[in-house]
């Protein structure tokens, strides 16, 4: 049985006896904490509260053994050579004993006026969906859903329309630094409602609290 960590933002930390596995430590998340010792990095896209190229970078060189997964033009970015992988939708890979399956591909709209880049979603082991900044939907089904919560792409009708569609038995949120405790309630409120009758359970995981999936 794995545990997973919630950290600050839409960072997660995969724990399972010697293996670990982060996705997207940012800049909003405590960074130091997710990539201590940690084997694997999944990256879902380029923007700084998903990704501290620095901090990821600095831990890569410290251990060879770190590797890195995310889309080819991060993945060229971190100057990592074999420590940094591309990966993009459709493909399937092993990360430090983890299974993970690609899905999506581009950034949710924010403006017009704002190009789309690159995003990948990760399912890991067929249970737990992260979607990055996007509110695709994947084609296998999924145990626990990591919930972008709010975000300059999206609104809070589609982040519950989204829940609901997922249909997955479990939900936490991610993607939430941005918002107080009266704005975090309110979403989270319409979201448990209107989720849980379409058999969705949703529970809020403090920054740095675990459960095991």
């Amino acid at each position: 049985m794995s545990t997973l960590t919630k950290f600050t933002h839409s960072c997660v930390r995969f724990d399972d006896g010697d293996r670990s596995l982060v996705i997207d430590p940012g800049v909003f998340s405590e960074v130091d904490a997710a990539l201590e010792g940690v084997g694997g990095v999944l990256i879902t896209h380029e923007h700084p509260d998903h990704v501290n190229v620095d901090a990821v970078r600095a831990a890569a060189k410290a251990d060879p053994r770190l590797q890195v997964w995310a889309p080819p033009n991060l993945a060229a970015a971190f100057e990592l050579a074999e420590q940094a992988t591309a990966v993009t939708p459709g493909e399937t890979f092993r990360a430090v004993g983890f299974d993970v399956e690609v899905f999506g591909g581009q950034h949710a709209v924010l403006h017009p006026s704002v190009p789309v880049i690159q995003n990948n979603c990760y399912l890991v082991d067929g249970a737990v969906y992260h979607p990055g900044d996007s509110f695709i939907v994947p084609t296998k089904p999924v145990q626990l859903l990591l919930l972008p919560l709010h975000a300059p792409w999206s609104k809070t009708a589609e982040v519950i329309d989204f829940a609901v569609s997922m249909r997955a038995p479990n939900a936490i949120q991610i993607h939430d630094a941005m918002l107080n405790e009266v704005g975090t309630g309110f979403v989270e409120g319409h979201v448990k409602r209107i989720a849980g009758e379409h058999g969705v359970e949703y529970t809020h995981a403090d920054p740095q609290s675990s459960l095991d999936i």
